[in-house]
């Protein structure tokens, strides 16, 4: 709760500063350049006038069912999540300068890098980034600075378009040329323009698994490929479909990132989100960010480091492998207990289920007259149906009627305007299935 001071205790203030009132303190500011005071806002009012008042306008919302997906999914989360990521021990905690006393917040980032690494298959990660395109990002650069003398970046069209906007403001200084795979009539990446396309110029290869459209990579086949030239493999994965897919790192991939909201994290309208960063241990030097290690005190004692800290804000300067001077520790934190939470056989019974019910859906869609499947790809729990209008109109349709009807790809890909990415987890029943379908018949 915020306490405002008295009057008298602002008194006392100005007193002490030599000051008579608070507008003396902003004498060195132009008339012109000062804000006149809040307008139309409602005369004062106490705690409970407050509190009917916010929560009128909230029964005012109307939650959609959500049959979108795209980078950010609903999943249920389960109460312990946050009851326990907010104690106040871990809420209240920011960065540890004095790392070493903070062993219970070192310890959660301990656990969380191990969780990471059996997820991604990877050796090692680091102690979180800001969300999935900016790990994408740090994991380029990355590749950019192991091989300074490759400024080639091959990249899938199936990679989030968003992500690739985010990629390239980060690297918008470093003369690196981008060259686009296109995807197969089937939704996946080319190999064969892979294969042709690579040579000892190029630094990285970037994939997503599943792919933007839902359409699952052939992962390992681009990996080796890569490696053959010399080059990194960069796999930007989805977390909860690992409880089924083998993981990216078990397939050769150099570095695997991740956007780590499908663990526990709500959706909040686009964030606080969670980047999951891996990598090999050969890159250990590389990665960005900080990272836990533990060890043993004078007594014996187990106890938990800050290993590695290559920030720019610290000793490293100009010569820090990145900007980045924070990480999601909370958001680390509830995706540590979400993973513990279910386990490795959860894990899998979560991905069983997103499978099920999604490939439930994509049938009765099927079934509909004009709508048909635009890929026969193999997909996790997301795929693009094409519609026989265009797919704005019937999404508004649908928005108005209580459905958030998955995403409309026109923005990014013109020639999709009759096609949505739709997805379906564990949370749309079997029931909400058959009742969006035939709502979804009845807007045509």
């Amino acid at each position: 709760m915020f306490v405002p001071t008295t009057d008298s205790e602002k008194r006392e203030m100005l007193e002490a500063i030599g000051v008579d009132c608070v507008e003396e303190l902003f004498q060195s500011i132009p008339p012109s350049l000062r804000f006149p005071g809040l307008r139309g806002l409602p005369p004062p009012a106490g705690e409970l006038e407050v509190f009917r008042h916010v929560q009128a306008l909230a029964e005012g919302n109307r939650p959609l069912r959500c049959f979108a997906g795209a980078g950010a999914y609903d999943h249920y989360i389960p109460s312990a999540v946050w009851a326990l990521a907010m104690r106040g021990e871990f809420a209240t905690a920011y960065t540890p300068y004095q790392a070493e006393a903070n062993q219970g917040a070192l310890q959660a980032l301990y656990e969380f890098q191990s969780l990471v690494c059996e997820l991604l298959g990877t050796e090692v990660a680091n102690a979180s980034l800001y969300d999935g395109a900016s790990a994408l990002a740090e994991a380029v650069l990355m590749a950019l600075r192991h091989h300074p003398e490759r400024r080639k970046v091959l990249y899938s069209q199936g990679i989030h378009p968003q992500s690739l906007q985010t990629l390239k403001t980060y690297a918008a200084n470093l003369e690196v040329e981008w060259v686009p795979l296109p995807l197969t009539p089937e939704g996946t990446t080319d190999l064969n323009q892979l294969r042709q396309k690579l040579s000892e110029e190029v630094a990285c290869v970037l994939l997503q698994h599943p792919n933007f459209f839902g359409c699952l990579e052939e992962v390992e086949e681009v990996c080796h490929a890569s490696s053959a030239q010399g080059a990194l493999s960069v796999v930007s994965t989805y977390p909860v479909a690992l409880g089924l897919l083998r993981p990216p790192g078990e397939c050769g991939a150099d570095a695997v990132v991740a956007e780590g909201q499908s663990l526990g994290i709500p959706l909040s309208f686009g964030g606080p989100y969670l980047g999951l960063f891996g990598t090999r241990q050969a890159l250990l030097r590389r990665i960005p960010g900080r990272i836990c290690g533990m060890t043993a005190d004078l007594e014996g004692s187990r106890s938990f480091v800050l290993t590695l800290q290559a920030r720019e804000q610290h000793i490293r300067r100009e010569r820090a492998t990145s900007n980045i001077c924070t990480n999601e520790a909370l958001c680390a934190l509830a995706a540590s207990i979400f993973l513990a939470l279910l386990g490795p056989q959860g894990l899998r019974e979560l991905a069983e289920l997103n499978f099920y019910l999604a490939h439930r859906l994509a049938r009765r869609l099927e079934r509909l007259p004009g709508f048909r499947l635009r890929y026969a790809t193999p997909f996790f729990n997301e795929f693009v149906l094409d519609c026989p209008v265009p797919a704005g109109k019937l999404h508004r349709k649908m928005r108005a009627k209580g459905y958030l009807a998955g995403v409309c790809l026109d923005p990014w890909f013109p020639k999709l305007k009759n096609s949505l990415l739709l997805c379906a987890t564990e949370t749309r029943t079997e029931q909400e299935q058959e009742e969006f379908c035939a709502e979804l018949k009845r807007c045509l």
